[in-house]
């Protein structure tokens, strides 16, 4: 064997050794001591753990992430990575909270539905508090994520702790309050426990003013922002019935002072249907995404999340409060960076343009994990749906490819996982194998 084959061989070695290799960075998620983040109280059941950036951006945003049925902190962390990769570009911290032991999240006792309750819903906020504390954290750039039980979850906090959270991503979740009919309120591991099955199946309808009034009664009083809203479900859901996506409508609208007729309609990719509605500064406040025939399994996109959240990038405000100046916590009367609200530019494949700052909105689209439930898990239906960002407040939604992922399944139905983001890897990995095939090309033309 010659010199240059040895080379080629060598090289073929490296490349796979670099493509099996993780990449390299200090920060690991670490879980936090209950005496250290104030869980005296609450329920003993509840865990923390964080992910914090090596390099942190000057008062970090915070993402809370429940995870699904019969999931844990580790393995969401793991099914979002391709949020936390953002996370490690742009230095905001992520928390894995987790209901250890339990068969889902507490979503429906009184406790978990009045603010300072306790509950689940008061030890997540215990440690947005204690994370806000010690890293100097952004209070007005706190987020929730998470699907099935975690959009559950993801709602119950942005209803019940309005003064905390910014916003919010609910894949297949249900309206604030739902999860109270007919809820099992016990403990452990039981494929009914912390389960509503009059809720999951869809038969718990009120009317708009309703649900409003259920979720005000959670903190009286209280007359401040209320958080945007992002709602994913499939019309074939059977696990969390995709009736409770109507509900959702009557009861975000009614509590965003918004009327139930949507300002438009778009398709931002073929299957999918997005309804919208802006705030009367013209920011997009609440948007129903339909996608028809899909189940229990809507996708997972990290970067579709963080252009949501404006974590795309490092630095700056939330979106919503820099396109609404004065309107909404820690706005000013100056319009931010990207200038005044305006009509955004054309967003990203299959992208509908929203409210954008100056200089228009640019869609992210790109490649997303599936999010995977049902007997023998499964596999969802593929293709993320990505978010765009631009000037400041600027929204739109394009389109991109997505993966898949089997879930565990459970007699309750509801258990599912992320899948994880391998664009990069995959990206290199073509590259690398490309750059070998052109070497082993030369070596059978190079003359003996």
């Amino acid at each position: 064997m010659n010199r240059f084959k040895i080379h080629v061989l060598g090289l073929a070695s490296l490349s796979l050794a670099l493509l099996a290799a993780p990449p390299a960075r200090g920060a690991s998620l670490q879980k936090v001591d209950q005496g250290e983040w104030g869980a005296d109280g609450l329920p003993s059941y509840v865990n923390m753990y964080i992910y914090v950036p090596d390099e942190l951006a000057t008062k970090p945003p915070i993402v809370v992430a429940p995870h699904h049925c019969q999931g844990n902190g580790r393995g969401t962390f793991s099914e979002m990575s391709s949020l936390v990769s953002i996370a490690d570009a742009n230095g905001f911290i992520m928390i894995f909270p987790e209901a250890t032991g339990q068969n889902c999240w507490d979503a429906g006792s009184t406790r978990s539905l009045k603010h300072g309750g306790g509950g689940d819903t008061g030890a997540i906020v215990q440690m947005v508090k204690h994370t806000l504390a010690k890293y100097d954290g952004d209070p007005g750039r706190v987020y929730a994520v998470g699907g099935s039980s975690g959009g559950i979850m993801t709602e119950a906090l942005l209803g019940v702790y309005p003064d905390v959270f910014m916003a919010g991503v609910s894949l297949m979740g249900v309206p604030c309050g739902c999860w109270a009919e007919g809820y099992n309120d016990v403990t452990g591991t039981g494929s009914t426990a912390q389960w509503s099955g009059p809720c999951g199946s869809g038969s718990v309808t009120k009317t708009g003013q309703e649900w409003g009034d259920l979720v005000r009664s959670y903190y009286p009083g209280y007359t401040g922002h209320r958080p945007r809203l992002q709602h994913w479900h499939g019309t074939d859901d059977t696990i969390l019935s995709y009736k409770n996506m109507a509900e959702d409508v009557k009861e975000w609208t009614n509590l965003l002072g918004l009327s139930e007729t949507p300002d438009g309609t778009d398709t931002p990719r073929t299957g999918t249907t997005r309804q919208f509605w802006k705030s009367d500064c013209g920011y997009t406040v609440y948007e129903a995404f339909s996608m028809a025939g899909v189940g229990h399994s809507v996708p997972f996109d990290g970067p579709a999340v963080a252009a949501y959240f404006g974590l795309d990038r490092a630095g700056g405000q939330d979106p919503e409060t820099a396109a609404c100046p004065g309107a909404v916590p820690g706005g000013d009367d100056t319009a931010g960076a990207g200038g005044a609200a305006g009509t955004g530019g054309a967003g990203g494949a299959g992208g509908a343009a929203g409210t954008g700052g100056a200089g228009g909105a640019a869609g992210t689209g790109g490649a997303g994990g599936v999010m995977d439930s049902g007997a023998g898990g499964s596999v969802g239906s593929g293709g993320a749906i990505g978010t765009g960002s631009g000037g400041a407040g600027g929204q739109d939604a394009g389109a991109g490819a997505g993966g898949s992922t089997g879930g565990e399944g459970s007699s309750s139905g509801c258990s599912c996982a992320l899948g994880d983001d391998a664009r990069g890897s995959g990206t290199q990995a073509g590259l690398l194998l490309a750059a070998l095939g052109l070497l082993l090309g030369r070596a059978k033309r190079r003359p003996r």
